[in-house]
């Protein structure tokens, strides 16, 4: 059925975008200049600049973990095929050295490069078409700045015939609505800002919503939870009565700014890196954001279950073995560190498992994918570590963990399929 789906959306791709290229998908190529000198740019401007692109995580998604920022490379798995970012560094042959404010401004709001082929929306420019022109001056002085890289750019590989760019002008026609954010004089000067940073340069919903069989958001469920790089992404509509605990506003500011909320767990996956980018950025635009993102949830904030009187107690002696052996393999491999009585949760002000969004989750696909994978070491203060257990634990002993914590410390009614779940994640990562 889902390629069913995609099939389709195919097809309307290629239609839509026949029909448009004929009048709007060839775009002039705007001038190039010489690479301007890093000190012909206003400094201030340049620390700002530095400010939007970590409230963009910018360096993740155009660095490929060469430690060449920003020269591109990163593979960008979609249901399309596989695009790879490009070098934005001032480099004159392979980066956008050449390219005037005009140029970058147009590649933001429209989606078209400096020398007129069309991009693809992976670059969320149906969100950054939302900044200002003050805003987008500052990410251009910042990125002109950066260490010039020679990175040509790597050739896509998508399923024909979408490697034609002029199609993308279709999808433009649908998805794409340039313009400023609309005036809302019902909020106060922190939720507009929050809006702003969060619709605009923060990009949030390009993975925190739904995507459509052509590849955009889905209008009809904003917000509403999605799916990158194997695991699934949270919905951020419903965070004031989250369970187990709803989230404050402290809470949440705390959490993107270190990656760590004491009342829900630590993040890892695709989020870590965005929250690191975020400890970069200024605490009052962080909570502006925290604040828009609890205003999203129109449900009133909700008191904690209590525990379920079942939830702890095996269904039949399967169960009851599963849960002796999964408390076993805690005790030897997780309790220094998630026990009560651990220096990391006396000390550490880490959360208890019984309150982990991921441990309380529906899927336990990302804390599958949390011991598998583990959270990488960063060699910052605000960092948090967790090793991967790939390699020291097999999958029967993976889900007995996950089985025992799911239900005798979280007391949360089992996972079902949770052995099937384990072997295919495990494959997924492999094959990466």
């Amino acid at each position: 059925m889902k390629g069913r789906s995609i099939a389709a959306g195919v097809l309307a791709i290629v239609v839509l975008g026949g029909v448009a290229a004929c009048s709007i998908a060839y775009r002039g190529a705007i001038d190039p200049i010489d690479p301007p000198a890093a000190a012909s740019f206003d400094q201030q401007s340049i620390v700002r600049g530095a400010h939007l692109a970590a409230i963009g995580d910018c360096v993740s998604c155009h660095s490929a973990g060469t430690g060449k920022s920003y020269a591109g490379g990163t593979p960008l798995d979609t249901p399309f095929g596989t695009l790879y970012s490009t070098n934005i560094t001032p480099d004159a042959d392979t980066g956008i050295g050449k390219w005037s404010l005009a140029a970058f401004t147009r590649a933001m709001r429209e989606g078209v490069s400096r020398d007129g082929h069309l991009l693809y929306p992976a670059f969320p420019y149906p969100h950054f078409t939302k900044m200002s022109d003050a805003d987008i001056k500052d990410l251009y002085a910042y990125m002109m700045t950066r260490t010039p890289v020679k990175a040509p750019a790597r050739d896509n590989d998508l399923t024909f015939p979408l490697g034609f760019r002029p199609l993308i002008a279709g999808w433009n026609l649908l998805y794409l609505h340039p313009g400023p954010m609309p005036d809302d004089a019902s909020h106060n000067a922190e939720w507009l800002r929050g809006r702003y940073l969060v619709e605009g340069p923060g990009h949030c919903a390009a993975c925190h919503t739904p995507m459509t069989s052509l590849g955009a958001e889905d209008s009809g469920k904003p917000f509403a939870g999605g799916s990158i790089d194997g695991w699934d992404v949270p919905p951020l509509n419903a965070l004031a009565h989250k369970q187990p605990v709803a989230w404050t506003a402290d809470q949440l500011t705390a959490y993107l700014r270190t990656g760590l909320a004491s009342e829900h767990g630590a993040a890892a996956g695709p989020m870590e890196p965005v929250t690191r980018q975020l400890g970069l950025v200024s605490e009052s635009d962080v909570r502006a954001m925290a604040v828009y993102l609890l205003s999203l949830d129109s449900q009133p904030a909700a008191a904690a279950p209590a525990p379920q009187a079942a939830a702890g107690q095996p269904a039949n002696p399967g169960d009851a073995q599963r849960l002796a052996s999964g408390g076993a393999l805690f005790n030897s491999t997780c309790a220094a560190c998630h026990a009560a009585s651990a220096p990391m949760m006396s000390i550490g002000d880490r959360p208890s498992l019984a309150r982990s969004s991921v441990v309380n989750a529906d899927s336990p696909r990302n804390a599958i994918n949390l011991i598998l994978q583990g959270i990488p070491r960063q060699g910052s203060l605000a960092s948090h570590y967790m090793p991967s257990f790939a390699h020291t634990l097999n999958d029967q002993q993976v889900a007995d963990i996950l089985a025992y914590t799911r239900v005798s410390i979280a007391q949360r009614p089992a996972w079902t399929g949770l052995d099937d779940s384990v072997a295919k994640i495990r494959k997924e990562n492999t094959s990466k």
